[in-house]
């Protein structure tokens, strides 16, 4: 049987979190738009020419390591970089995005959030997704 769109992309999530570099969570997340193309991915790991977490450890404050980028960040950094619009995509990604990568998705035109884990989910974000109207879903077994 054919696959969905949405578990054809999270199955595509958890390739991409492959590459994560800070193995305090393996996070993958891909930005398609509205013809179900793929336009970014982004998985968690150090800025471009630092020393990543598996090489030299993790940089800790507050119980989060702060040398990593998160990857829905990292998916909407490279849009950033190369001139490529996000209205109106959809993110799929293995955990639930935390408060920083939420507001940021919204404030980028994301129009929908799809993920697998429910990862430490903001209560202000569930909030800020259901008054700025972003579809969520949650599709635990791909």
């Amino acid at each position: 049987m054919r696959k969905s769109w949405d578990e054809y992309f999270l199955e595509i999530t958890e390739m991409v979190a492959t590459r994560s570099t800070c193995d305090r969570a393996f996070v993958g997340c891909v930005l398609v738009n509205e013809d179900n193309r793929i336009i970014s991915t982004g998985y968690n790991g150090s800025i471009t020419g630092n020393k990543h977490c598996d090489e030299v450890g993790h940089t800790m404050r507050d119980g989060h390591c702060i040398a990593t980028i998160h990857a829905e960040m990292n998916a909407l950094l490279y849009c950033a970089k190369e001139g490529i619009s996000v209205k109106s995509a959809k993110c799929y990604v293995t955990h639930f995005p935390c408060l920083n990568c939420t507001k940021a998705l919204i404030q980028a035109g994301i129009k929908a959030i799809i993920y697998k884990e429910a990862y430490r989910v903001d209560d202000y974000a569930l909030e800020l997704l259901k008054r700025n109207k972003i579809e969520i879903k949650q599709i635990s077994e791909v």
